[in-house]
Order: structure tokens, then sequence, then C-alpha cells
């Protein structure tokens, strides 16, 4: 920084204000400054910044799920918005970790220096782990849950999107619906299957026993082959999520049953390809892209001051051709 200043022929004070707040300098000098930045290739030292500033521009990101559309499209989300928004992230991916992993991860976030922790997770033990390690540090929980002390929530309103699907099957005349959901330990599940019962119940329909699948292709393939030997077929199936609405469409299709002609099928996620499925999927799509920026939004806003407690993005149905 000193070369730069004399090259300049400025304070050092004033190449720190280039740097940091351009606009607190007069163009003329600020482009004197910047031009010898470019002619000495000078890069800042973030980490000698942050011992000043006590500001590491280090955000914290724990997941789990990386085998699904939804974790890891808003992973993907949150990352985009913090280099947009200056932050590097520090990702740590969990699958099925214990107390002391969860905690050690939580150690390595506080000892680097991070100034948040957004942390996605989908079911309760994770969420619950997360909440009790990440105690002093500005927290945002993407999760379809309630807020807590010290925990700011940004989700996907998965609860309407459950009705959504629902009672599009419904306005399209289907009366027998069934839902094949996701493992009950997940908050989106538990969301989509309160959705799906809700248009029922309004609607005045019969609300059938959930079939508990794994959000895999084959429990969907699984859930038709068991609608089969029982001889029950229902008029239409709202799948948790695009894979298993992928399943039970083959299962269908194997055993010669048409897909939309005599059971109509939603999805939920909108994940890539699901418009090149046979028929093309009527599903219901996340806002991935905007999860993220909310999420790092609402983490800033932690950091710097106060946040909401709940921020919920509204999902959206894509009408296919797998609906009659």
């Amino acid at each position: 920084m000193m070369a730069v200043a004399r090259l300049a022929g400025v304070s050092h004070q004033t190449v720190s204000r280039v740097i940091n707040s351009p606009d607190t300098v007069r163009p003329e000098t600020r482009e004197r400054v910047e031009e010898a930045i470019r002619e000495l290739g000078y890069v800042r030292n973030l980490a000698a910044r942050s011992l000043i500033t006590q500001q590491t521009a280090l955000l914290g990101v724990v997941w789990t799920g990386s085998g699904y559309v939804g974790p890891s499209s808003t992973v993907a989300g949150i990352e985009v918005a913090a280099r947009a928004a200056g932050y590097a992230t520090l990702v740590a991916a969990l699958e099925n970790p214990d107390d002391d992993e969860v905690a050690q991860v939580f150690k390595g976030f506080r000892d680097r220096g991070v100034e948040g922790i957004a942390i996605v997770a989908p079911h309760d033990r994770m969420a619950r782990l997360a909440r009790e390690c990440s105690i002093g540090i500005p927290t945002v929980l993407v999760a379809d849950t309630d807020p807590t002390d010290g925990c700011q929530v940004v989700t996907v309103d998965q609860r309407l999107g459950g009705h959504l699907a629902t009672a599009h099957l419904i306005e399209r005349g289907c009366q027998r619906i069934a839902h094949i959901s996701g493992p009950l330990d997940w908050f989106d599940a538990r969301a989509r299957v309160a959705g799906w019962r809700d248009a029922l119940v309004e609607a005045g329909l019969p609300v059938p026993e959930v079939i508990v699948g794994d959000w895999s292709a084959e429990s969907g393939y699984a859930a038709a082959r068991q609608m089969l030997a029982e001889a029950d077929l229902p008029d239409a199936v709202f799948c948790g999520n695009d894979a298993t609405a992928l399943g039970l469409m083959a299962g269908l299709r194997d055993a010669g049953v048409e897909v939309p002609g005599q059971v109509s099928v939603v999805g939920y996620d909108d994940s890539i390809g699901a418009a090149f499925f046979a028929p093309p999927l009527t599903t219901v799509a996340q806002p991935f892209t905007e999860l993220g920026g909310a999420c790092l939004e609402v983490l800033v806003a932690a950091i710097t001051g106060d946040a909401p407690a709940l921020t919920q993005l509204a999902p959206q149905l894509r009408e296919r051709r797998s609906v009659r």
C-alpha cells in the first residue's frame, strides 16, 4: 500500500479510502490511485485488513442432503449471492454427522472468524444441532420451521406448495388423490403433507393414508407397485419430489397404466429434466436462486443490525402434460 501511495503522491490513508470507500475520495485523486494500483499490480491483503477492522468477510455454510435437489440448489444460491456481496464462504457438507462432528465444524468456523453462518437444515436433528452449536454467531436457518432466539429463518412456503399441487388436481376433476411423501423427519416433507391435506379437507374430499417414501425414484416405483397390487389406483398422485414422480410414472407405465390418461401425476422441485419426462411433468417450482439471495440478505442484516425473524418465499406451479 505504501508503494501505491508514493507512486500516486498521496497518503496511505487515501489509498485505503480508495479501496474501501471510493465514494469519499475526489474523482481525480481516485483515478490517480487506481492507475498506481494497476501499474504496481497491488492486491489488498484481506487477512491484514481483518486485523484492523475485525471484519473477515467470511461466512460459514453448513448443509446436509447433498444427494437431493433442494439442499444442493439452495447452497449454490447462497454461494452465488455471497460472492456478489463480497463475501467468501467456508462450506461444510455433513451427512449423518454425530454431535461431536457438528461441534467441530462450528469451532473451526469460530477459529477462522466467520461473521455469520447459514445452515441448510432439512430435518429435525440437523436443525437442533445447528441451533445448539451456533450460539453467539449471527445465524440463518434455511428450513421450513419456526424461528428461535438467535436464529433467523429463511424458507420456501412448502405447505403452500403442497396445497398448490393438490388444488390443481382438484380443479382438473380429480377426487381420489394420493400422496407419496419424503421422510417425515424432514421439515419440507411434513409441510407438503399438511398442504395436501388442507386442500383435500377444504374440498370435502377423503384424505387417504400418506405413502411415506425417501425422495428417490425407487420409492416412487415401489409405491406404484403397491397401488397396483392393492388394485386401488387413485385418480391422481401428488409426489413429494420430482424423482419420486419419475419412479411412480415408470412403475405405472411398466404395468400399462397411462399417465395422465388413467392417473394424473404432480411432482415437486421443477428439477433439471422435469420438462423432458414422459410425459413432461407438472410440478411445483422452488425459487432456489432467490432463496439463496434472501438467505444472504438476512444474514448480512443479522451481522450488521436487526434482521426479520422469518422470511418466506412462495413456490409456483409449473403446468405441463402429466395432468389430464
